[in-house]
C-alpha cells in the first residue's frame, strides 16, 4: 500500500469514532408527571426529539432510535397452578426478586436491525435478557411472568413504532395503564448504528397519588390499625343502613 493511501486510512480509522460521537440526542416529554386520581383511566406520553450534530450526516450505516421506559421494580410471587384429584390447586412457586412493574420498549426499526445481542445484554435495553436466570427450573416462571403482563398490557415491544424523520427528528407515544403502580418511572433513549449504541438519554417520569387516593395510601400505610378499625366500621354501618333500608321497603 502506497503511503498516501495508508495516511489516508489512517486518518479515516481516527476520525470514525469522532464522526459516530458526534451525534447526540435532544429530547423532551409531553408530561414529566402523572397523578393517580380516583378517575385515572391510563394516559400517554408523547416522547419527541432530535439528533444533534457537529458533522454531516451519515446515510450509511443507517441510524435508528430505541427508547424504552421502565417502571419501579417490587417483589413478585409467581406460582404454578397444578390439577390434584380434579381440583387446581398452587404447587410450586418462585420468588425472583424485584422485576419491572410496567416495561415498554420502542423502535425506529426491526429490533434485530437496530439493536446487537451483545448490546443488549451490556446495557439491559430490552426485558428479556433480565428475566432470564441461570436455574433452568426457575426459568418457566419467568417465562409465564413475562407472557402475562405482555398480555395485560404492563410489558410491550413496539418495533417501529417510532417516527424518525430525516435521520434528526423522533416522535412516539407510550401507553401508561390504568393500575399503574406509584414510583420513579426512568425513560432511555439509545441513537444506535449497526446495532451498536452511540448514544444514550435518560429522562424521568414521575407518578404519584393525589387527592383521596393520596389520603387513602398514606392512612393504610402510616396509621395501618385505626385504618383497618376505620375500615371495618364503614362497612359495619353500610351493612346496617343496608338492612335498615330493606326493612322498611318490606312494610
Amino acid at each position: 500500500m502506497k503511503r498516501p493511501a495508508l495516511i489516508a486510512t489512517l486518518i479515516l480509522g481516527l476520525l470514525t469514532p469522532l464522526i459516530a460521537t458526534a451525534e447526540t440526542i435532544v429530547s423532551g416529554l409531553s408530561q414529566s408527571s402523572v397523578s393517580i386520581t380516583t378517575d385515572y383511566a391510563g394516559t400517554e406520553i408523547l416522547i419527541y426529539g432530535a439528533v444533534r450534530r457537529e458533522a454531516p450526516i451519515l446515510k450509511e450505516p443507517p441510524l435508528r432510535v430505541i427508547i424504552t421506559v421502565e417502571g419501579p421494580d417490587l417483589p413478585v410471587v409467581i406460582r404454578r397452578k397444578e390439577r390434584t384429584f380434579g381440583i387446581w390447586l398452587n404447587d410450586a412457586r418462585l420468588r425472583p426478586g424485584p422485576v419491572p412493574t410496567f416495561y415498554a420498549v420502542a423502535t425506529s426499526a426491526p429490533l434485530k436491525d437496530a439493536l446487537a445481542p451483545e448490546e443488549d445484554l451490556r446495557l439491559g435495553i430490552t426485558l428479556p435478557p433480565a428475566m432470564r436466570s441461570p436455574d433452568s427450573a426457575a426459568q418457566p416462571f419467568l417465562d409465564a411472568l413475562l407472557r402475562l403482563r405482555t398480555k395485560s398490557g404492563f410489558y410491550a415491544l413496539n418495533e417501529g413504532s417510532i417516527g424518525f424523520t430525516e435521520d434528526t427528528l423522533f416522535n412516539t407515544v407510550v401507553r401508561l395503564p390504568a393500575a399503574l403502580t406509584e414510583g420513579n418511572y426512568k425513560v432511555r433513549i439509545f441513537l444506535t448504528r449497526e446495532g451498536e449504541v452511540v448514544d444514550e438519554m435518560r429522562r424521568t417520569i414521575w407518578v404519584r397519588k393525589t387527592g383521596l387516593e393520596r389520603f387513602l395510601h398514606n392512612a393504610a400505610h402510616e396509621y395501618a390499625l385505626l385504618y383497618g378499625f376505620a375500615a371495618l366500621l364503614i362497612a359495619g354501618l353500610a351493612g346496617w343502613g343496608a338492612s335498615a333500608i330493606f326493612a322498611r321497603l318490606r312494610w
